[in-house]
């Protein structure tokens, strides 16, 4: 009889173990001629040598299902002890990834398509396009990918702390407390795709960053997809601040809306200037999306065709912003 220790890593456990550890016990029942003890990402085995061979490599098949998809069920395990593919997607193909229910993630337009397609063609990539088409989700769900692929070693989080329409100030708490609120759409995606428990084991690591553009000053960022959001309002200052940050094994991914630019009148968008001087710099793939794009409520399309067909009604644009900061 053997021992042998078996370190399950890059997986939220609860999901891997089951509810009440019911996929534990299930395993355990599969071999009961193996002595099996689970503490925290350790399972403890001893037993027949051959038997534990084949125990453990059916557990790594079982963790490497479990890190794809984001899920392990009673019939995955099934599949994987009788030497059978474990329950398949259909959508596998075009998945980007998967969300914490297993639902797959992919591009739902031909846009976001592109914005996939170029992510290894390029290293840095600009998606302008209005609300709901789904530039940060789907770049987000790109950066979770290589996390898991362990193409990059961290992911790295920003938006600028502008108000529409609220100040800073009169929101409660410390600076930490006061910027959460800008930082919470990028919160929200990580949330769908990443297990709750590892996505907190990420950010306490630093694996995962979120914060805000002025935090970017000073750095040099290697190994990382960097992902700025609503770039349409940062400064000229800033955006060339935060492109200057790009260091080794790093892409970067500038997401913005210019119909919805929050700056002062008199300050141009810094995304607005960026279109302009770096439009054709070779390594930079510029997608634009439209309401064809947009995946949220079918109400939202209508939204903005109606603002559009507004403002060409009116012959000038519907936020100032636009108009001032030329």
């Amino acid at each position: 009889m053997i021992e042998k220790h078996i370190v399950i890593e890059d997986i939220d456990l609860v999901t891997f173990y089951g509810v009440n550890n019911v996929h534990l016990q299930m395993i355990k029942a599969l071999y009961p001629k193996l002595r099996i003890v689970a503490r925290g990402n350790i399972i403890k085995v001893m037993g027949d040598e051959e038997e534990m061979c084949a125990f453990e490599e059916n557990i790594m098949k079982m963790q490497q299902h479990c890190a794809k998809y984001n899920s392990l069920n009673e019939e995955d395990i099934l599949r994987i002890v009788r030497g059978e593919h474990p329950s398949g997607h259909a959508a596998d193909g075009m998945a980007i990834c998967y969300s914490v229910t297993g639902k797959p993630i992919a591009a739902r337009s031909d846009n976001q398509k592109m914005l996939v397609d170029g992510f290894y063609e390029n290293d840095m990539l600009f998606a302008i396009g209005p609300a709901g088409s789904g530039k940060t989700y789907v770049s987000i769900a790109l950066a979770v990918r290589a996390l898991k692929n362990k193409e990059i070693r961290k992911i790295i989080l920003c938006r600028p702390a502008v108000e529409a329409g609220e100040k800073l100030g009169f929101l409660p708490g410390d600076m930490r407390e006061k910027i959460d609120p800008y930082l919470q759409p990028l919160y929200d995606a990580l949330q769908d795709m990443i297990p709750a428990q590892k996505l907190t084991e990420y950010m306490e690591q630093n694996v995962i960053q979120i914060a805000p553009l002025a935090f970017m000053r000073g750095r040099t960022l290697n190994d990382a997809v960097v992902i700025l959001d609503e770039a349409q309002n940062t400064t000229t200052q800033q955006i060339k601040m935060f492109l200057t940050r790009m260091g080794q094994n790093t892409k970067m991914i500038i997401t913005g809306d210019l119909t919805q630019i929050d700056l002062p009148h008199n300050v141009k968008s810094g995304l607005k200037e960026a279109k302009e001087v770096l439009a054709n710099v070779k390594g930079i793939l510029w997608t634009e999306m439209d309401e064809r794009d947009i995946v949220r409520h079918k109400l939202v399309t209508r939204i903005v065709n109606a603002y559009r067909k507004y403002e060409g009604e009116k012959k000038y644009p519907l936020f100032p912003a636009e108009v001032k900061s030329e």
